[in-house]
């Protein structure tokens, strides 16, 4: 039974809050300065987001843990969305942790790549993208010698003689000045460096020394590249991030510029799971990214941001945090272009997501229907010879893909001889087995069944938690309620795939039952025919060829077998 207003009595306190179904399931987390006003919200006659009148409805009770302050609330529900992954929060698509780079806290540092960097060290991150992480790790490996193995070898290593490392277990001179270079290079202070670098190739160049001077552009170059392009300039760009998000169905990417100096020094992207709501998604990721790393002065967001998180902002970076959403000037232009690049990112991602043949025929299904999304069908279809062996079967596509792991084939247990009252049985049945409801059940028929199976549904109550549609073999043609037919095309060659699967398998089994029927033995099903009069019929005519062979009269001579009984073996050989 749905949660209720009535039920649900909250302190006037910060803290978190969970809505749960019967089963223990924690379909959200959510925080609040003041937990009791903060779930009235949840009732309004005006919801303020579009996913609360599902969520309220699928949920059967509400839980609530009391914090100290709003800042700890926010700690606790990243804590609670890591744990749960409930259905309806935004969260960071991948839940690992991300790589660092790190330089440790030793006489002679080394430089690391890691998910987990050692207490004590200074640490860059964390990297989204693993691999641009490795990138830039060699890249300062290969420019500066920065050595990454865990023991000093007095007589060196590999990575020394391969280039990759300046050997400072042998001769460290100048090793500290070539870290120093490489936190300078990370912290994207790189203006002075590059002046520095750029004053010594000259001078080298004018004293003739031109191998040194290719060394310090070599130098210039991988110092460029690892700080990347300044591409928008402003006097007002001061430690400032801004945040770009776009959605596409439950997918989002986001993009964060920093700015600093009056330039814009490059960009992170992040894919997350996105839940309809703008306001949610962009809260979540704020406090999952600034967990790791100190706040800048100025984060200019989209949307505002939720109760308690610039509190919490300013608590990370001991100091004051403005969250602004600009509406005009340069700083308008600036969280523009982060947009814009998120655009550009959506669809990289959109790209990859739907890389495969079968993912993109799952989403031009989508598009032919006019749904979100179709990674995951159920398909139904039945068999039946003369009413011989009536079997039914269930086929399961993900993400285009079949997931035979899911077939199910099911036998028809009522006396019911038509197609239709065989698939509510099976369907019924099916039902009540799950946990978890597809994006579409597909049934192989036409309007009649479509109609049939819609009863079926609205008597269990589930007939909206799904989309339902029929597919029938003639034109091709699928049949939907409240939707006029539509004929498919190559776009919706996914369900075509689906119905014809289901068609195969479920004739497959029909074959394999009907098969093993034919081979099981008529004999072994009369009745008081034992195993001892068994063996001595076959005693008595030399095999099973005589028995087939034999009269009700010849069968009565041998012993133990009397006139019904030789009327029913002879029934069962003969009919």
């Amino acid at each position: 039974m749905p949660v209720t207003l009535a039920s649900v009595d909250f302190p006037k306190r910060p803290g978190v809050y969970l809505f749960k179904t019967n089963q223990g399931r924690v379909l959200y987390v959510g925080k609040a300065t003041k937990l009791n006003e903060r779930i009235r919200s949840y009732f309004a006659q005006s919801p303020d987001r579009q996913m609360i009148p599902e969520l309220v409805k699928r949920s059967d009770d509400i839980e609530c843990i009391v914090t100290n302050s709003p800042e700890e609330a926010l700690i606790l529900e990243r804590q609670l969305i890591r744990q749960h992954k409930p259905r309806y929060n935004s969260m960071l698509k991948d839940d690992k942790s991300y790589p660092f780079l790190v330089l440790t806290k030793e006489e002679i540092p080394r430089i690391m790549y890691t998910r987990h960097p050692p207490k004590g060290s200074l640490r860059w991150g964390p990297f989204p993208n693993a691999g641009a992480a490795k990138q830039v790790m060699q890249l300062l490996r290969r420019q500066f010698g920065i050595r990454d193995c865990k023991e000093l070898l007095p007589q060196g290593c590999l990575s020394m003689h391969i280039g990759l490392c300046s050997g400072p277990c042998i001769d460290a001179a100048g090793y500290a000045e070539s870290v120093n270079t490489v936190r300078r290079v990370l912290n994207g202070d790189a203006v002075a460096l590059l002046e520095e670098l750029a004053t010594e190739m000259d001078q080298a160049a004018e004293g003739m020394q031109f191998e040194q001077a290719a060394a310090h552009r070599d130098t210039i170059r991988a110092v460029r590249a690892t700080t990347g392009q300044h591409v928008v300039s402003s006097k007002v760009y001061r430690d400032c991030d801004a945040i770009g998000i776009v959605a596409q169905g439950e997918m989002a990417a986001v993009v964060i510029m920093h700015a600093d100096k009056g330039v814009v020094k490059g960009q992170e992207v992040w894919p997350m799971v996105h839940r309809g709501d703008l306001g949610e998604t962009v809260a979540s990721f704020v406090s999952e990214h600034y967990a790791n790393r100190r706040p800048p002065r100025l984060l200019l967001t989209p949307t505002p941001l939720l109760d308690g998180i610039e509190e919490w902002l300013c608590t990370r970076r001991k100091a004051k945090v403005e969250v602004r959403t600009p509406l005009r000037g340069d700083l308008v232009t600036l969280l523009t272009l982060a947009r814009q690049n998120a655009d550009i990112q959506m669809t990289r991602l959109a790209n990859a997501t739907s890389g495969s043949l079968e993912q993109r025929a799952a989403n031009d299904g989508a598009g032919v229907l006019g749904m979100d999304q179709l990674n995951h069908i159920v398909c139904f279809d039945m068999a039946q010879l003369l009413g011989d062996e009536r079997v039914g079967a269930s086929v399961t596509f993900r993400n285009g893909r079949p997931a035979k792991k899911e077939y199910r084939t099911y036998i028809v247990k009522s006396e019911a001889m038509d197609d239709l009252r065989m698939m509510s049985e099976v369907v019924e049945r099916w039902l009540k087995r799950q946990d978890t409801w597809p994006d579409l059940l597909l049934i192989d028929g036409g309007e009649t069944h479509l109609s049939t199976i819609t009863r079926l549904l609205k008597e269990h109550d589930v007939l909206d938690k799904f989309a339902l549609a029929a597919l029938a073999k003639r034109e091709e043609t699928i049949y939907r309620n409240g939707h006029e037919p539509i004929i498919l095309d190559r776009k919706g060659r996914v369900m075509v795939h689906a119905r014809d699967e289901a068609h195969r398998f479920v004739n497959t089994y029909h074959r394999k039952r009907r098969g093993r029927s034919k081979m099981t033995d008529p004999l072994e099903s009369v009745e008081g025919l034992g195993a001892k009069k068994m063996q001595n019929l076959l005693r008595h005519f030399g095999g099973r060829q005589g028995i087939q062979h034999a009269s009700a009269e010849n069968l009565m001579t041998v012993p133990g077998i009397g006139q019904s009984l030789a009327k029913r073996i002879y029934d069962s050989l003969h009919n």
